[in-house]
């Protein structure tokens, strides 16, 4: 998974069961590399809603 604030960038690899990450707002992720038998989990404190994400990395920059 690919970690951008705007500023600094980091690759964490989330390749064994025990980890995991919170991703806190205003951080852009990209998510690759996925094995066959993976499962990616997403809790969220609210319901989804499509206009509060950012889908442009271009915007996102301008933002931050």
């Amino acid at each position: 998974m690919l970690l951008d604030n705007g500023q600094a960038k980091e690759d964490v690899w989330l390749d064994a069961p025990n980890k995991a990450i919170r991703i806190e707002p205003m951080v852009w992720h990209e998510m690759h590399d996925f094995s066959e038998d993976c499962v990616l989990l997403v809790l969220a404190s609210e319901h989804y809603d499509e206009s509060d994400y950012i889908r442009n990395y271009s915007d996102f920059i301008e933002m931050v």
